[in-house]
């Protein structure tokens, strides 16, 4: 077929899966950057099974991941969790913590070696027949299938306890904090945002877990500002992960003035008194 041009998006139905949520909207979407791919008739074939990067250093002896980073994607499936189901956080991480297992359900945990929490975007694939392009939407979704399994597995075969407390740490700071953010959160994100707000819930809860780790963790803002752009790379469309780190940037910088500004206060106080 001389010409045609196909774009196929992979959406991450199997991030949404993993709690019992109501169908995302069109406005509460959830892209897989990494499929979306373009196939031309004319283009050069290329290979198009990679396999997935293994987990390694990020699961421990016990099978089960342990990583910092996997804390976090965890911490952010809830809260975009919570946001559609309009719950508490912390409530609906407790309730997924203490859910009763089906009987029967055996969890492959072999699976984890096979996720990959590093599975970013690339560049649009080219392929030059039907049957390629054919191959690659079976593999999207073969991936798909088994991260849905990952994430919707009880947590405690998956996580170790200290991601899940970790987990619990960063979801506490969020819901503390949530209404004091969202005026600051207001202050550095761009207007298309602010007006589309509703398709906005994914970069809105990454942007809110990243503040309230650097305001309540106390964890270098140079690490979390990196791990909310990989969070949106993996996770969010378009111009998301540059937007995220100029907004946090920016948080940052105003966090620091606001700081030096009080503290030259109170030492013009102290040598008034």
């Amino acid at each position: 077929m001389e010409g045609m041009t196909m774009t196929m998006t992979r959406t991450r139905s199997c991030f949404c899966s993993s709690l019992p949520l109501p169908p995302p909207t069109t406005t509460t979407r959830m892209r897989m950057k990494s499929g979306t791919s373009h196939f031309r008739s004319r283009s050069v074939a290329v290979a198009v099974s990679v396999p997935p990067t293994p987990t390694t250093g990020r699961v421990d002896r016990s099978g089960r991941f342990s990583s910092p980073r996997s804390a976090r994607e965890l911490a952010l499936l809830i809260s975009y969790a919570a946001c559609l189901q309009g719950t508490d956080p912390l409530l609906l991480f407790h309730r997924r913590l203490n859910a009763k297992r089906v009987p029967g359900f055996v969890f492959d945990k072999q699976l984890l070696l096979r996720y990959d929490h590093m599975s970013f975007a690339s560049q649009p694939i080219h392929v030059a027949t039907h049957h390629e392009q054919q191959h690659l939407i079976h593999q999207f979704d073969t991936d798909s299938a088994f991260e849905a399994d990952v994430l919707s597995a009880p947590l405690k075969l998956v996580y170790t306890n200290f991601v899940l407390r970790f987990t619990r740490e960063i979801l506490e700071a969020v819901a503390t904090g949530w209404n004091q953010r969202i005026h600051l959160i207001n202050q550095v994100i761009p207007q298309r945002w602010k007006n589309e707000a509703p398709s906005k819930i994914i970069e809105l809860c990454i942007l809110h877990i990243a503040m309230a780790e650097i305001t309540s963790k106390g964890t270098k803002h140079q690490i979390v500002i990196n791990e909310a752009v990989d969070l949106a790379k993996r996770f969010c469309d378009g111009q998301a992960p540059r937007i995220i780190n100029g907004c946090l940037r920016t948080f940052v910088k105003q966090q620091s003035e606001e700081s030096r500004a009080e503290e030259i206060s109170e030492s013009q106080a102290i040598r008034l008194a």
